[in-house]
């Protein structure tokens, strides 16, 4: 359970455990809208929360489904070891494209 903001979204699908986001501002709430469609977990306004959605959503999230897809995207997600020559890759590769 977290705010949603981008770096703590990544840390937690890395990690692969489902997520509960409680957005307050920005892109919070659009980083819960694709952990929604990911099946990782589910979101809603931090304003909007009641006990009753608080302990209803994270119940949820335990679900086994959550949790199987929650590790299925972090096993998919490319290693931290290997991030920065995979970004490097893509930037060659687009300006290949680019000057042809």
């Amino acid at each position: 359970m977290h705010h949603g903001g981008t770096g703590t979204t990544a840390a937690g699908l890395r990690a692969g455990v489902p997520t509960l986001i409680l957005s307050t501002w920005g892109d919070q709430a659009l980083w819960g809208t694709q952990v929604k469609r990911l099946k990782v977990g589910t979101a809603r306004r931090f304003s909007n929360t009641t006990q009753g959605s608080l302990v209803a959503d994270l119940r949820r999230i335990l679900e086994p489904e959550y949790v199987a897809r929650a590790r299925e995207i972090s096993a998919r997600m490319t290693k931290p070891a290997n991030s920065a020559s995979y970004a490097a890759d893509l930037v060659e590769n687009f300006a290949r494209r680019r000057v042809g």
